[in-house]
């Protein structure tokens, strides 16, 4: 039986259920660690996207580059686009 009151305990305290009540008790600094969290979740996708959307756009110039006659000419209009809307932006 001590044993598996031992096991019991090591799991608990593994798990750190003692760290995840004394959090729940405290509804201030639960607020406050979501909050950070969810802070750094969105600059995160945010710079993750726009290296995603450089790196394509620099594809998208080098096959231009390339004068592949079809799809040069739709990534030619698409690059034309984002950079009206850069300028725009400014």
């Amino acid at each position: 039986m001590l044993g598996k009151m031992e096991k019991l305990l090591y799991h608990l305290e593994a798990m750190r259920i003692g760290e995840y009540v004394e959090l729940l008790e405290q509804p201030k600094r639960l607020i406050f660690t979501n909050f950070v969290a969810g802070i750094a979740r969105g600059l995160g996708m945010a710079v993750g996207a726009s290296l995603v959307f450089a790196l394509l756009l620099s594809v998208l110039q080098k096959i231009i580059i390339l004068n592949i006659p079809i799809i040069g000419n739709i990534v030619a209009d698409i690059v034309k686009i984002v950079a009206e809307q850069t300028r725009g932006a400014k």
